[in-house]
């Protein structure tokens, strides 16, 4: 603290009125102590004040005005004061009645020539203060808080940048320089990303794509869509699509130029080529191929169709009903197409295929719903089992001994025949699970079966079981 020069002729002749009116001005609290600490006077000057239970400090000792953690910092103010060193500032806290302490920053000077011992105290109100400290800090943690989002996004931009497909190029606007390339780009371009980068663009295209991508940068300055233009590598590598769009950086025009293989062309041909492999498949095949609208009749078959049913070529059968060369006429096909249109698909179904010339073939078809866009039908694959070799021993009218052998013999023998032989079936076969039961004892089993012995030897004769004749002779 700088003292005045000359105070005893500049302000010696002030009288007490004046100088409480100086001393009140000089501070926003401004509190006269006597020896013992204890407040004798106060000014507070501000209205801000007004509320903050000041005007009870009167006659109170000024360290019981402060919270406790701000009692060591009164005593250290007094302390200096009265021994006449030059006071420090210090912050206190005062307990307020709102609720929320209020900080004061004290400074003390001991009265000289005063016979008390009085010590002026001068303190300012740092909530001004504190307000715009809060400020500060708000704003830095603002700051703080764009800068690390800024940061994370120029994160998430590098990485997508770096492995995107694409090839992309981060070209400067005024010298069309190129100042950043990905990977992509170096793969595409076959230069190393120190080579791109730097290079003038347009770069590796022939004489016709450099200039239409000079154009579709002047195209994107002018703030015009400027994307997907087909342009020619050079040296005959394809072609590629061109898009570019302008921003600005630090007000210098940049651009994004995105270049991308032109495989719709290489996907479209192919497409075409393997349509083609699929048709001949088709053609190819022994197995015959059928494709029908919903109602059955046919659109398409392919050859091995026409041979088994004996036709000239496969466009004679084009309108026709499939049901016309299936096994049980206009039954099977309603079967076919009722299941397909409940299950989209039919698996295994036997039934025989007649020709023109009157050959028959036993075929087993499975079918399926086919869609495309928006277009369906059904298609039919017919498989010719008349030289299937068949494992089963049994003879060629011998009855099968499954429920699901049994239907698919519905249609082609008669239901009398059916039921008769298939009675014969379970009866031989429940004879002889008798035989082995019993280990071959005739009473047993005939007792098993609820059978008298002599009808048991009846129908072991009819069905050929066991050697009766020579036990007889024997």
């Amino acid at each position: 603290m700088t003292p005045f020069d000359n105070p005893g002729a500049t302000l010696g002749s002030l009288d007490a009125q004046t100088a409480g009116l100086l001393l009140a001005q000089a501070a926003e609290i401004t509190l006269i102590l006597d020896a013992d600490g204890r407040v004798i006077d106060r000014a507070i000057n501000g209205q801000q004040l007004e509320g903050e239970g000041c005007d009870d400090w009167l006659g109170r000792l000024w360290i019981d005005t402060v919270t406790v953690e701000s009692r060591p910092k009164i005593e250290s103010l007094l302390e200096d004061a009265f021994a006449g060193k030059p006071g420090r500032q210090r912050q206190v806290n005062h307990p307020s009645p709102r609720g929320q302490d209020l900080p004061v920053t004290y400074s003390a000077v001991k009265l000289r020539g005063s016979a008390r011992g009085c010590v002026i105290v001068f303190g300012r109100d740092m909530r001004p203060a504190a307000v715009l400290q809060q400020r500060v800090v708000n704003a830095q943690q603002a700051m703080e808080r764009d800068y690390w989002r800024l940061r994370d996004a120029e994160t998430r931009y590098r990485l997508l940048f770096q492995i995107g497909t694409d090839a992309m190029l981060i070209v400067d606007g005024a010298t069309y320089r190129i100042t950043e390339a990905n990977a992509a780009a170096n793969e595409l371009f076959g230069d190393s990303v120190a080579t791109l980068v730097g290079a003038s663009f347009p770069i590796g295209f022939d004489r016709a794509g450099m200039q239409a991508a000079q154009v579709l940068l002047g195209t994107a300055r002018a703030g015009r869509a400027a994307s997907d233009l087909r342009v020619s590598l050079a040296h005959g590598e394809g072609e590629v699509l061109l898009a570019a769009a302008m921003f600005r950086q630090e007000n210098t025009p940049m651009f994004v130029v995105r270049v991308t293989r032109n495989l719709a062309g290489e996907a479209s041909a192919g497409a075409a080529a393997m349509n083609q492999l699929q048709l001949r498949l088709a053609q190819s095949l022994p197995d015959c191929l059928v494709l029908t609208d919903h109602e059955g009749s046919i659109l398409w078959a392919n050859p091995a169709f026409a041979q088994l049913a004996q036709l000239a070529t496969a466009d004679q059968a084009r309108g026709e009903p499939l049901g016309r060369w299936l096994g049980r006429t206009g039954v099977d096909q309603s079967v076919l197409v009722t299941n397909l249109r409940q299950r989209s698909a039919v698996r295994l179904f036997s039934t025989t295929l007649r020709g023109e010339l009157g050959s028959v073939a036993e075929v087993e078809i499975s079918a399926a719903v086919v869609n495309h866009g928006t277009q369906s039908a059904l298609g039919f694959a017919i498989r010719d089992i008349e030289r299937r070799i068949s494992t089963d021993a049994r003879g060629s009218r011998e009855l099968p001994q499954s429920v699901g052998h049994l239907t698919e013999l519905v249609g082609r023998v008669p239901i009398k025949e059916i039921v008769g032989e298939t009675t014969d079936v379970i009866e031989q076969l429940c004879i002889e699970a008798a035989l082995d039961l019993t280990r071959d004892n005739r009473a047993a089993a005939a007792e098993l079966l609820g059978l008298s012995r002599q009808s048991l030897y009846v129908k072991m004769r009819r069905f050929g079981l066991g050697d009766l004749a020579a036990e007889a002779e024997a």
